[in-house]
């Protein structure tokens, strides 16, 4: 078995695949904030920004950004880390949880080559969210649970190192 063909695809071919999976993601999601993963998610954000509206408001879906690095040499980074270990060089803040609470968040990113960096933002999202919850009456934790989604442009067929909930839309 060889290496597999390379796509080579056009600024147009990408608009188009993120305006064709807008319609489906408005339809089944409904995100009111995209999350994006620096560098490679921010153009997807900014592209699916265009094509969906916030449902209640129609405004614009606000983007935040986080910065996750798998395959970057980093100061501070050891061989051993580089394709192996996540490293969070930026993220929404000191109240990320509370900044998320009751919100219908999809995190962006432009491949998901082995699934690691994916899991890893959503893992800690969620955690900084269940950390937050935990200061609410219990009566309340299910309506604020923030509800999390996956966008990618392109996903490599390819046997993934990490995993997403299977509920994971």
């Amino acid at each position: 078995m060889g290496e597999p063909e390379h796509i080579r695809s056009t600024y147009n071919d990408i608009h188009n695949i993120i305006r064709g999976a807008s319609d489906k993601i408005a339809s089944e999601f409904k995100p009111d904030m995209f999350i994006a993963i620096g560098g490679g998610g921010f153009f997807p954000a900014r592209v699916l920004r265009t094509f969906l509206k916030d449902s209640s408001t129609k405004r614009n879906i606000p983007i935040q950004a986080i910065g996750l690095s798998l395959y970057e040499s980093l100061p501070g980074t050891t061989a051993e880390q580089l394709g192996n270990q996540v490293i969070r060089t930026q993220w929404l803040g000191p109240d990320s949880g509370k900044r998320l609470l009751g919100r219908r968040a999809l995190i962006v990113d432009e491949v998901d080559d082995s699934r690691k960096t994916l899991q890893y933002a959503l893992h800690e999202l969620q955690k900084d969210v269940e950390t937050e919850l935990q200061l609410l009456p219990e009566s309340e934790r299910d309506l604020q649970r923030t509800k999390f989604a996956v966008f990618v442009v392109h996903n490599k067929l390819k046997p993934k190192l990490g995993e997403l909930p299977p509920n994971t839309p």
